[in-house]
């Protein structure tokens, strides 16, 4: 199963394969990040926001994005998807940084900045 993330316009930003790694792909097929508990990681090992009841926080605490229930905006169509490229071997995690408050406002940083932060390789 998969599901959909969207930035703070309801546009889709990218999804998250439930599988064992709990990767989140972009439309292209990069792996990117993935889920550790609540914890978002970026493939590159480092500590990037969270994801607490479907929506991502970045590390300031603001929000970036959300699965579908959770986006208060109209909800674009989502792309057709590319084929998910092979992954890179996911880099040493680096500890995460302590939860600040959460808000429920958006930050400046869109979603697909925040997930690119932490992909490996060109995307």
């Amino acid at each position: 199963m998969e599901e959909t993330l969207y930035d703070g316009q309801g546009h889709p930003i990218a999804y998250i394969a439930h599988d064992r790694d709990m990767a989140i792909y972009l439309w292209s097929g990069h792996a990117v990040a993935y889920v550790d508990d609540e914890n978002l990681y970026g493939w590159n090992g480092h500590h990037i926001g969270w994801l607490i009841n479907g929506v991502v926080y970045n590390r300031q605490g603001q929000r970036t994005g959300s699965i579908g229930s959770q986006c208060r905006f109209a909800l674009h169509a989502t792309p057709a998807k590319f084929a998910k490229f092979a992954q890179f071997a996911k880099f040493a995690r680096h500890a995460a940084f302590a939860r600040p408050a959460l808000s429920t406002s958006y930050g400046q940083q869109p979603l697909v900045e925040l997930l690119k932060s932490g992909a490996v390789g060109n995307v």
